[in-house]
């Protein structure tokens, strides 16, 4: 059995994004040499999130608003964990929402998506540097 590991580096200058990171995984899956087996891809920081969706810039948007309303940023003191000197309670609640990893099957050295499925990396509290594990194990 193969066994491959790498991180992904990401530092995002505003306070939230999204980025499909889909070809970097495509990337680490071919240096893998991996041909049948499970790829993990998951956020190594609480206030980020690995998430599999359309790579569609309205539905960013939509989750944008979305999330912002079920956690908004504003005010901070609404949070108590902002009473640590933090003021991004709501970014470890977004990441509880969007999830920490996906795991994706790989077959005949692709991974195995559905129609218009890619994989995308959130961030939540930005303008540091993050990163991502693939860990991709198999034959």
């Amino acid at each position: 059995m193969l066994s491959y590991r790498k991180e992904l580096w990401f530092n995002v200058p505003s306070r939230r994004g999204f980025i499909n990171i889909t070809g970097q995984v495509e990337e680490c899956l071919k240096e893998s040499g991996v041909k049948e087996g499970l790829c993990l891809i998951n956020a190594m920081h609480i206030t980020a999130s690995v998430f599999i969706n359309d790579d569609e810039g309205g539905l960013h948007q939509d989750y944008e608003k979305w999330l912002e309303s079920l956690a908004p940023h504003e005010p901070t003191s609404q949070y108590l964990h902002n009473r640590t000197g933090e003021d991004n309670g709501d970014a470890h609640l977004k990441r509880q929402v969007m999830g920490r990893e996906v795991v994706v099957a790989v077959t005949k050295g692709q991974m195995d998506f559905g129609p218009w499925e890619q994989v995308f990396y959130g961030e939540f509290d930005g303008r540091r540097r993050k990163r991502v594990l693939v860990k991709i194990i198999g034959g």
